[in-house]
């Protein structure tokens, strides 16, 4: 039986459909500025929501958890419609923009208050032995390593949020669309390591029956 830290590590990774997940994700982006580029605002957001429902099929033929592909389609069809709401086809990543922000907002509201959400969420799904006696939170290694966890988690959402603004008002779409794709897939699993790493070695000081669980 695979170590609970192991299952939790694929199923963050799958959660965003893995290596393949990313290039699903990043098609309707690209084909949304190449058409803009080529043709005009208006076809561009036809070709983007059209590859986005072509690609939910498929990732429904291949049993692709539901709620990942329906969200993928959701999140096009949303930006898609502000750009053409706006009539500026950088108004297509101000969805992806402000949700960034509002992540890192969030994580780091969580921090302020002691409850770093990667600690909520591990806890939730796999206890630290010794919580009844003393919660995690009250553990000052293990809330260290959960807070410092969420900041990472915090610094990607926010670099995010930075970058694309900044291309936003330069009115760089090409670029929009380049860091959109480079700042994903790449950040969250860097931070995505650096957290499973930090909290396990802090449930390794604490506990070391915990590695050999």
């Amino acid at each position: 039986m695979a170590e609970p830290r192991q299952t939790y590590r694929e199923q963050a990774v799958q959660s965003i459909g893995g290596w393949s997940g990313m290039l699903i994700t990043a098609v309707p982006t690209v084909v949304f500025v190449a058409v803009n580029a080529v043709t005009g605002l208006r076809t561009a957001v036809v070709a983007a929501i059209t590859s986005a429902v072509v690609l939910t099929g498929y990732r429904l033929v291949r049993r692709q958890p539901v709620q990942q592909a329906l969200s993928g389609l959701f999140g096009v069809l949303i930006a898609a419609l502000i750009a053409a709401r706006t009539g500026e086809a950088r108004s297509y990543f101000l969805l992806g923009i402000w949700m960034s922000f509002a992540y890192a907002a969030v994580f780091v509201a969580s921090i302020a208050v002691r409850r770093p959400i990667v600690g909520v969420a591990w806890e939730y799904l796999d206890p630290t032995p010794g919580g009844e006696a003393t919660p995690w939170h009250r553990r000052q290694p293990l809330l260290r390593a959960y807070l410092l966890a969420t900041a990472a988690a915090s610094l990607v959402f926010l670099a995010r949020g930075i970058v694309q603004f900044a291309l936003f008002q330069h009115n760089a779409t090409g670029w929009l669309a380049f860091a959109r794709i480079a700042m994903g897939f790449p950040l969250y699993v860097a931070a995505v390591g650096f957290g499973f790493w930090i909290v396990t070695r802090a449930r390794k000081r604490l506990t070391p029956q915990i590695g050999e669980s």
